[in-house]
């Protein structure tokens, strides 16, 4: 038995040795994905900036046009209302004016 373990432990270092070795390999890829972060992330900071900037810009311009729209629509409306009132009105003197004219009241022309 006591050869067995003996065999056992140079298996088990081995495997230990190779566990570590994966570890190591890991690690260095982790670093050098850092690396290649910080290379690349001032770069996309920037970019990232520039868009924020745009859509900011933009969200001011649609908020100034949804302002306009308003002020447009309630304009439209009190024409429409002021049209309606006229055309009320325009209509009431042409009944009038009707009413009281001699061809109105003979039905000739």
């Amino acid at each position: 038995m006591a050869v067995d373990e003996h065999d056992e432990l140079p298996e088990a270092t081995q495997r230990e040795a190779e566990l570590q070795r994966q570890i190591d390999d890991l690690q260095g890829q982790v670093t050098r994905l850092h690396r290649a972060r910080e290379d690349t992330n001032p770069e996309l900071s920037s970019e990232f900036q520039i868009l924020k900037e745009k859509i900011d810009e933009h969200s001011k311009q649609l908020e100034q046009s949804a302002e306009k729209l308003s002020q447009l629509e309630s304009e439209n409306l009190t024409l429409q209302d002021e049209n309606q009132a006229l055309n009320a009105a325009g209509k009431q003197e042409a009944s009038i004016l009707d009413s009281g004219s001699p061809h109105a009241a003979s039905g000739n022309t």
